[in-house]
């Protein structure tokens, strides 16, 4: 019986150890599995830093990017046409557009391309499947477009994006609105294209279908548009149009969207067309993150709207040697601008003569009468010629709007003369005036 006792006792004391030494296997192994994950985390967090820091730069390495492959990456330029399909069998081309961004700078461009453009050859002739708007809707054939937007601009756009109206109101609705501030009280209807806006002016944030009201006013049921110093009808449209997409584009970058990533890929696989594949895409998506919206140039190309010379269809006939000059700007010299001494060009292009050649217009539309003299002081004292003042409607934000060529400096020493103030590009051959100004609330 003893014996019997016994040997039980030894039984446990062997599962026992058996036991305590599975658990001090089990601790070595967790921690080093704990080690492992430290290192791993560290090793990946560095990487994270060697990308640049941030949401943009933990994507970049979890894609798979180094240090370099950023410094690898030109210029992005793609064209972006919106499409509006209320209408049966009939593919508007609303939005016509060409957008460039560059990592390394995190430098970009919107430039429109009004949809009466005149493609064909022989504006005597001219009918209305010859404005660029029909290149598309005929065969819906993007490349046609993109040939045409290439022709016009001399840029070299592999890229296109068609983008439906269902995406605009589905994306915006997924990243739960987007902030803008409508620039003037909108009333318009269209039965035809089951077409019906109607906005309250001021900043608001906007669903998808207000969204897509703002992008395709032109005018309202009176007849009435834009205001002059805005851009009236089709100009004041892709104006309002591009400054939105700023928006859609900085909004839809802020890091708590990333998790909606699946939702945002999920509209754009079926409203959006495009001959980008992923492989060039996911080069650029680490980078958009940090986009900076005060360096987006935004343009319209130069021309004429008139029905002159043709067969009684208006369209738009564009400058050459003005849009050249433009494109020269938008795309060229600002990267040339880039590797030059930025403070050598600061101080050597400013001359009190060049500044007393600018004529400039300024619109009070901060709600303050004093304000009108004071910016007009402002600039008189600091050299520059105030040709015209008036007041215009309530504005948010104060804009310095380029309404000719004005030299980049020039422009940026307005702004610091005023202290305040966006620079837009409006550019108008008829404007006498070569800079708009724009005095918002934000003027103190």
């Amino acid at each position: 019986m003893k014996k019997n006792k016994t040997n039980e006792r030894i039984k446990r004391n062997k599962i026992n150890n058996k036991k305590k030494q599975k658990k001090k296997v089990g601790r070595k192994v967790l921690l080093f599995i704990v080690v492992l994950l430290i290192v791993a985390g560290g090793v990946f967090a560095y990487k994270i830093q060697k990308n640049g820091g941030g949401v943009s730069g933990m994507i970049a390495t979890v894609i798979g990017h180094d240090e370099n492959t950023k410094k690898s990456l030109g210029e992005f330029k793609c064209l972006i046409l919106g499409i509006s399909t209320d209408q049966q069998n009939v593919n508007l081309t609303d939005t016509i557009m060409v957008a460039s961004y560059n990592p390394n700078t995190q430098k970009s461009t919107l430039l429109s391309i009004p949809r009466d453009t005149y493609t064909g050859s022989n504006s005597a002739k001219a009918t209305s499947y010859e404005k660029i708007n029909a290149l598309y809707s005929r065969k819906n054939r993007p490349d046609e477009t993109l040939a045409a937007v290439n022709q016009i601009t001399g840029l070299d756009i592999k890229y296109y994006v068609v983008v439906k109206t269902e995406a605009l109101i589905k994306l915006v609705d997924v990243i739960g609105g987007v902030k803008f501030d409508v620039p003037i009280d909108m009333d318009y209807d269209d039965s035809s294209q089951n077409l019906h806006i109607h906005l309250k002016k001021g900043e608001q944030l906007l669903d998808g279908d207000k969204a897509e009201q703002l992008v395709r006013f032109r005018h309202n049921n009176n007849g009435t548009s834009y205001p002059e110093e805005y851009g009236d009808n089709d100009t004041g449209r892709m104006r309002t149009q591009r400054e939105f997409i700023m928006q859609v584009v900085k909004q839809t970058a802020k890091p708590e969207n990333i998790f909606k990533l699946g939702e945002i890929l999920d509209v754009a696989k079926e409203y959006v067309t495009t001959n980008i594949n992923f492989d060039v895409a996911k080069d650029y998506i680490p980078y958009v993150v940090d986009i900076d919206k005060d360096n987006i140039l935004t343009a319209s190309i130069p021309g004429t709207n008139t029905k002159n010379n043709t067969s009684g269809t208006w369209v738009f006939v564009y400058n050459k040697k003005e849009t050249k000059t433009l494109i020269q700007e938008l795309f060229y010299d600002r990267d040339a601008e880039e590797n030059t001494d930025e403070a050598s060009d600061d101080t050597t292009t400013i001359t009190s003569d060049s500044k007393s050649k600018i004529k400039i217009e300024i619109l009070n539309g901060s709600g303050v009468s004093n304000n009108l003299q004071t910016v007009t002081t402002e600039l008189t004292d600091a050299g520059y010629q105030v040709t015209r003042t008036g007041t215009t409607n309530s504005t948010a934000k104060t804009v310095i709007i380029n309404k000719k060529s004005t030299n980049d400096t020039l422009l940026k020493n307005i702004k610091e003369v005023l202290g305040i103030g966006n620079v837009q590009d409006s550019q108008s051959s008829s404007s006498k005036v070569d800079v708009t100004i724009i005095i918002g609330k934000d003027y103190k």
